[in-house]
């Protein structure tokens, strides 16, 4: 290109070839602001739907997770506290309701949400499987129960696929996920601390027992065990318990010492127990409590068991006075929510 030399009105040289490369110039810094701008826009907009999406999820109080998993629709139940919002991400404790109830049961029974309140955490109830949505429900924890057990329900796999969901729509510490349950959902605990210890940190199953052949976990797990020896359903020597009332369906217990015994090995604790706390009902119904702990495990783990006097199969601390004459006596000796989050916290994957 020909240089050209005009005159300007102050008498300045002008050239058209250098108003050409800076109007090009201009031409792609306004294409590449426009683009920056794209960009930002996009960004803003993600961020603001990602800020929607937190916000929904954080509200405090119950929501409904649904999923499909396995050809069925498996549902739970999830409670976000009123205080989610000062953690960037949350422990979650999983409460797994018994045989022939239901996520809503279990959360109305056990009383956990009080406590989540208290310490900010999520909690789950998922809903087991049965011939009947939303009836009956029960868990595949190995051996036990009916409908579950009998179809063969991929139950680990299915609370593997909930925490993932779960992680997709609340802000979910994978670290810190903690498995609990009351008889045939504390079974579901124990099968999870035996073929899940990748997901599941630690567990405190109430009056149910391992009903596995084999423990399956690379690591040592960290267990408490909750269990009244005057439990009239889950034997606490174990043995055949008496028939699900209305049927003729009888579930085989493991001995709890025993079971306590296979945890103990497999966590490689040291052989002889301490005595750590001791609680006694002064009121007629004379309930006591005891707290013996194996420690010295590998991998910084720690098996549990309180033992309980008195009480019949109940959680401890929940609802008291339900349905005594098949389940026995309610008690209030320990309260099981605050004992296993005080076990619950010390411990992450």
């Amino acid at each position: 290109m020909n240089r050209i030399a005009v005159t300007g009105s102050f008498g300045s040289p002008f050239n058209f070839s250098d108003m050409l490369i800076t109007s090009d110039k201009v031409a792609v810094g306004w294409t590449k602001a426009l683009q920056t701008m794209f960009v930002l826009l996009l960004l803003l907009v993600f961020v603001a739907r990602a800020a929607w999406a937190l916000s929904a999820s954080l509200s405090p109080g119950d929501h409904t997770v649904t999923l499909q998993f396995a050809g069925r629709e498996r549902s739970s139940i999830v409670h976000v506290p009123r205080r989610a919002a000062e953690r960037q991400v949350l422990p979650v404790v999983v409460n797994f309701h018994g045989g022939g109830g239901h996520g809503a049961n279990q959360k109305e029974y056990s009383l956990l949400d009080a406590v989540a309140e208290s310490e900010n955490f999520i909690t789950v109830y998922p809903n087991g499987t049965g011939r009947w949505s939303g009836r009956l429900l029960t868990w595949n924890g190995g051996t036990c129960c009916a409908y579950s057990v009998l179809n063969k329900i991929d139950d680990v796999g299915f609370v593997r696929a909930l925490v993932h969901e779960l992680a997709e729509k609340f802000p979910v510490d994978r670290r810190r996920v903690y498995a609990t349950g009351m008889s045939n959902g504390g079974m579901m605990a124990h099968r999870l601390a035996a073929e899940a210890s990748d997901l599941i940190a630690a567990v405190a199953p109430v009056a149910g027992g391992m009903v596995l052949p084999a423990i399956k976990s690379d690591r040592a797990v960290p267990v408490m065990h909750i269990h009244s020896v005057d439990d009239p359903r889950a034997l606490y020597g174990g043995g055949l318990g008496p028939p699900f009332p209305m049927t003729k369906s009888q579930v085989f217990h493991p001995n709890v010492d025993e079971m306590i015994k296979r945890w103990v090995e497999q966590n490689r604790c040291a052989a002889e127990s301490t005595v750590v706390d001791r609680r006694v009902d002064r009121s007629a119904r004379g309930h006591r409590a005891t707290k013996y702990v194996f420690a010295n495990c590998r991998d910084g783990a720690e098996v549990a068991l309180w033992k309980l006097t008195g009480a019949g199969h109940v959680w401890p601390g929940g609802k008291q006075k339900v349905v005594e004459r098949i389940l026995g006596p309610s008690t209030d000796i320990i309260d099981a929510n605050r004992e296993m989050w005080e076990f619950f916290k010390r411990f992450r994957l």
